[in-house]
């Protein structure tokens, strides 16, 4: 364990072995760092706090601060960050609020960039990257292996499903779902992250139907979308991607799906 001078560990903080905490760190009062954690300076680590083993924070970074809304005061309040995360300069990540579950939580292999940020109640999965300044609201929920271009913003309460890409200054007011790729300031479904389905090596059979499956929820026009991702998981019962993307869309009915880009927003674009 090294610990520089210049920090500052309140008395109740739970350190592991190999925990490394920098120049003019704070830790309070009841959080945890797990082992081979490393905070690199400037870092403030509020009570409540529990970090997983070899997450590393960088300077000015603050983690499980209050909820930034009115009346925001939750001294149980909890924020969870799992393992192997890196947290890049200024990013700041809210623990829960007495509005929500009183927790916010942060899966493991995270890759965070400069000033991004994760708002209260929000429940984020692994093997995601926010880019520089990415901005997420509360009760937010991110599947694992999204990926999030710079400056792009998420409203509260907005579900992201895994796999997702969202691109530059997009603004996510309406759900994405799995393996989507979202467009423009009230993002659209430009199509899917085929990108990312080949990275993760998803069988070529199983992407023709997911392409299939698209066309046939977001740009035939009979019955509800409901009722389209209803027919689509019926139609490929053993294609898991496509029951990925059915699951996600009837899970909730009451949560607007971000739709497709239509032609006229295509052309938009291109004059």
């Amino acid at each position: 364990m090294a610990i520089h001078p210049t920090a500052i560990v309140e008395d109740g903080v739970e350190l592991s072995d190999s925990v490394e905490i920098g120049p003019f760190c704070i830790v309070e009062s009841g959080a945890r760092l797990g082992a081979g954690v490393r905070l690199l300076s400037h870092v403030v680590i509020r009570g409540n706090t529990e970090l997983g083993e070899r997450t590393v924070v960088h300077p000015q970074s603050v983690l499980g601060g209050d909820a930034q809304i009115r009346k925001a005061s939750a001294p149980e309040a909890r924020l969870v960050i799992g393992a192997d995360n890196v947290l890049r300069e200024a990013v700041s990540i809210s623990a829960g609020s007495q509005k929500g579950a009183g927790l916010t939580q942060i899966g493991d292999r995270n890759y965070f960039m400069a000033f991004s940020h994760v708002g209260h109640d929000c429940d984020i999965g692994s093997d995601i990257t926010l880019s520089n300044g990415v901005q997420i609201g509360g009760h937010v929920e991110i599947a694992n292996g999204v990926i999030m271009g710079g400056l792009a913003a998420v409203q509260q309460f907005s579900r992201i499903g895994q796999y997702a890409f969202v691109s530059g200054l997009s603004g996510v007011s309406a759900d994405i779902i799995p393996y989507g790729m979202a467009l423009g300031l009230h993002s659209r479904l430009g199509g899917l992250n085929l990108i990312g389905l080949r990275r993760r090596k998803v069988p070529r059979a199983n992407i023709h139907a997911l392409r299939a499956a698209f066309r046939a929820i977001f740009q035939e026009r009979e019955g509800s979308l409901q009722e389209r991702a209803q027919k689509a998981a019926g139609s490929w019962p053993d294609v898991p991607e496509v029951q990925d993307i059915t699951s996600f869309i009837l899970k909730d009915a009451k949560r607007p799906i971000a739709p497709a880009r239509s032609r006229a927003d295509v052309g938009n674009e291109n004059a």
